[in-house]
């Protein structure tokens, strides 16, 4: 059964986020609401998310200021931020949210689908990456088996599984890779794409070094 990503909304008003659950419903992943910017952090504390979408007028912390946290912590300064505000101060006031860390700045009214469709490619990066972890940790398993004696047969069927799965990564991250840059995407979403795909490049090398005839295991590429 494949994992749901999780989507925090963080917004004061709960009409607003009713709203985004009504737009994000139809991608089919576990929506995490929040309320205040210091309920947002403490839901990072626990979980982890594919994408945030983050309000910027809140009392209290506002949207800036949570995301400096959330940019501060070793543990979520990689998950993508979009910024959701109502008002529009001009070039500085976007300025400063993609100094804040925001992949992306958006004025309500937005666009639904095409809020939808950027949330939707955050959403995909990560299951990527997911997927990414577990064929390391399939690796991993057969670098401590080390494929001795009886475990032979095991070892290559092993293998085998682990290089099935990794090409059917490999070519969804391709064709992922190919959409952005068909759609202009953000250089945030295009730099998150060539991460993973020099990832699976590291991971594909470790795994053919396992084959018969080759001068044993390489180290396994980074999962940071």
């Amino acid at each position: 059964m494949v994992q749901k990503a999780k989507i925090l909304l963080v917004d004061d008003r709960p009409e607003n986020l009713l709203a985004l659950e009504a737009i994000l419903s139809a991608l089919d992943q576990t929506l995490v609401r929040a309320s205040s910017g210091e309920e947002a952090l403490k839901a990072l504390l626990t979980d982890d998310f594919a994408v945030i979408l983050l309000d910027v007028q809140m009392p209290g912390m506002d949207g800036f200021e949570t995301a400096a946290h959330i940019k501060r912590r070793e543990r979520t300064r990689d998950i993508p931020i979009i910024f959701l505000t109502a008002i529009n101060h001009g070039p500085h006031h976007t300025f400063r949210g993609y100094a804040a860390g925001a992949v992306d700045y958006i004025s309500k009214p937005f666009d639904p689908w095409v809020l939808r469709a950027k949330v939707s490619v955050f959403v995909e990066l990560y299951m990527k990456n997911c997927q990414l972890r577990e064929q390391a940790a399939l690796l991993r398993l057969q670098l401590e088996g080390g494929g001795h004696g009886g475990h032979a047969k095991e070892s290559a069927g092993l293998l085998a599984e682990l290089s099935a799965r990794l090409a059917a990564v490999e070519e969804q991250a391709e064709a992922l890779s190919k959409q952005l840059d068909d759609d202009s995407a953000d250089a945030a979403a295009v730099a998150t794409a060539a991460h993973l795909e020099r990832k699976l490049t590291g991971l594909r090398r470790a795994l053919d070094a396992l084959e018969p005839g080759t001068g044993g295991p390489t180290p396994l590429p980074s999962q940071s």
